[in-house]
């Protein structure tokens, strides 16, 4: 099976690169711009070494319907995936988000394309009162990034293609170790803040919903949407989780707290209440998918990302963490004229 990856070099490909690799013996083919490419430790420069057959280095934005040549499978991480670089670029998080997703798809529709693996998200049902949400639930997405997903999936919709399986999975908000950690993540956030600065800092008064999924059992669903044989479905939109991990923020604080007793915790009480709260139903999904389901908990998480920093931690400073901000590193190529505000490469920097 050959696949193509987008946004291969972020925070999610390089688990799914060697996932799929491992289990599948794809073929895989990057598809990235490189912004964060540098979002490594400095012990593990290169993690799709040996795992990689091709690399484009290209915008999504620029895909060709030759990118495509003799692919099997798509799968679609490509995005602008941060609620604060959406606010800040919000322009381009519609273009590369919504606008070059419908590209995409549309190309895999003329190219013979089998299978299409969109990473959709939870955080499409925004404030979320009352019982856990469903996929028939009615969608309430609160910002750039929520709003792009429901509006790419409702692109799927109308433009359906009975010769490619087409999955939407609506993944839970990612947590765990990668070799491009995200540290805008809200229990990496915590866990990086426990280990380099003692202390764990709550901007929320604790109380919001969040579901969390292990990047490793991301990949575990992804190849489960190349694979699964209910085909008759030819397209279907899938919460990807599990029921006992919807959490309240102040559980991932306790969570964080049993590995990190020393570190001090601030939880702002007198925060305006945050509209991102949510819990999820993952019945569908574990119905469908039962040899698939998430098998990390949520220590399983925190251990493996502590773990791995004390052995490749090579930082010595809150400036080097910040190379795991996703708006911060974008904010350093934009201060350099390396990008501009449309989140294009400056060809003369």
């Amino acid at each position: 099976m050959k696949v193509l990856i987008t946004g291969n070099l972020g925070y999610v490909g390089p688990i799914v690169s060697k996932h799929l690799k491992d289990k599948l013996d794809a073929k895989i083919i990057g598809y990235d711009n490189g912004y964060f490419i540098s979002s490594t430790f400095d012990s593990d420069p290169s993690p799709e070494s040996g795992i990689l057959d091709f690399q484009y280095y290209k915008d999504i934005r620029d895909i060709k319907k030759s990118h495509l040549a003799d692919t099997d499978a798509i799968i679609h991480l490509s995005a602008i995936s941060n609620d604060p670089i959406g606010k800040k670029f919000e322009d381009a998080t519609y273009q590369i988000n919504l606008e070059a997703s419908k590209k995409i798809y549309d190309l895999a529709c003329q190219s013979n394309i089998k299978r299409f693996v969109f990473a959709s998200s939870c955080s499409m049902y925004g404030f979320a009162e009352g019982k856990a949400k469903t996929e028939l639930d009615e969608l309430n997405p609160l910002t750039a990034y929520a709003k792009s997903k429901v509006g790419f999936e409702k692109h799927i919709q109308e433009n359906p293609n009975k010769n490619m399986v087409t999955t939407a999975l609506r993944f839970s908000t990612a947590c765990g170790w990668s070799p491009r950690l995200r540290g805008d993540l809200v229990l990496n956030d915590f866990v990086l803040k426990a280990f380099f600065e003692n202390k764990i800092e709550v901007l929320s008064n604790g109380s919001p919903w969040r579901p969390l999924i292990d990047v490793k059992d991301m990949a575990r669903a992804i190849e489960w949407a190349l694979v699964r044989d209910n085909i008759n479905e030819y397209f279907d939109s899938v919460n990807i989780g599990s029921n006992d991990r919807n959490y309240q923020v102040k559980d991932l604080v306790i969570a964080v707290k049993k590995f990190f007793p020393n570190a001090d915790v601030s939880i702002n009480e007198l925060a305006p209440e945050d509209k991102r709260s949510y819990q999820v139903d993952f019945t569908k999904f574990k119905k469908l998918a039962p040899n698939h389901q998430p098998l990390m908990t949520l220590d399983d998480s925190i251990k493996l990302i502590k773990d791995q920093i004390e052995l490749n931690n090579r930082l010595n400073s809150k400036q080097n963490l910040d190379k795991f901000i996703r708006l911060k590193t974008l904010e350093k190529l934009q201060i350099c004229k390396m990008i501009n505000m449309d989140m294009r490469w400056n060809r003369d920097a």
